[in-house]
């Protein structure tokens, strides 16, 4: 049995109680039996071979037999912005994005997009990033920030910053995406209509530089996924 699950408590001791939905796959999908062996992460960075002792009705309790530090992030720290789409497609871009290994996604508000996403919504989303990690092996988990307004937000960023939007005249921009970049990226996605040509004005002023993905309208989660791909996976060119 190699399936990987997620404990909520950082692990610390030798011994370790997994519960609610992980201990209930692991007991009753799996149907786990005491000595069965499993992998388990806490998004701290590392995975933990472990041991099945004990089986109750609401938990399982494992041994820890050994601390397993796993490096499988990418090089560059890359932080999304996104004007979310609808529900289930904002879910597939959570799960593609950790996939990828982008390290923070921050739900934007934007004038085209001014609804924030609703807690329960963004429960959801932290749920599908721990689900993700499961199946792609990855031992930290993307973090999903709280919303925040697009105007504030943009002089809030450190680093290489990119606004996805059509290729500009201005010199401010650029028009061909990055492919590496050696320190923090963040890249910011507006919704289905864009973003405004004042927010753009905004964003330029603010340090930020244009990128465009070609003469065709984007899907919002794949100008996202698009950029973070271009940008994490290896054999890339510099960022200009």
């Amino acid at each position: 049995m190699s399936q990987r699950y997620f404990v909520e408590s950082p692990i610390e001791g030798p011994t370790v109680r997994l519960t609610g939905s992980e201990a209930h796959h692991l007991a009753h999908v799996m149907r786990a039996r005491a000595g069965d062996d499993v992998v388990l992460f806490d998004g701290g960075g590392a995975e933990y071979a472990a041991r099945v002792e004990h089986i109750a009705r609401a938990e399982i309790g494992l041994a820890v037999l050994e601390r397993r530090d796993v490096d499988r992030e990418p090089a560059v720290h890359l932080t999304l912005g996104v004007a979310l789409p609808k529900p289930d497609r904002a879910r597939w871009l959570v799960e593609k994005a950790t996939e990828l290994g982008v390290a923070r996604l921050v739900p934007l508000v934007t004038q085209f997009a001014g609804q924030r996403p609703a807690p329960a919504t963004l429960v959801k989303l932290r749920r599908a990033v721990i689900e993700a990690c499961k199946q792609c092996g990855r031992n930290r988990l993307m973090e999903i920030a709280e919303p925040q307004p697009f105007d504030a937000w943009i002089g809030t960023v450190e680093g290489a910053r990119l606004l996805a939007h059509p290729a500009s005249a201005d010199p401010r921009s650029t028009t061909s995406p990055p492919l590496s970049h050696p320190g923090p990226l963040t890249i910011a996605v507006g919704p289905e209509g864009g973003f405004s040509p004042q927010e753009v004005e905004r964003a330029l002023a603010a340090g930020w530089r244009t990128v465009a993905l070609g003469e065709r309208i984007l899907r919002v989660e794949t100008a996202a996924l698009a950029l973070a791909a271009l940008c994490l996976l290896p054999g890339g060119r510099a960022l200009p």
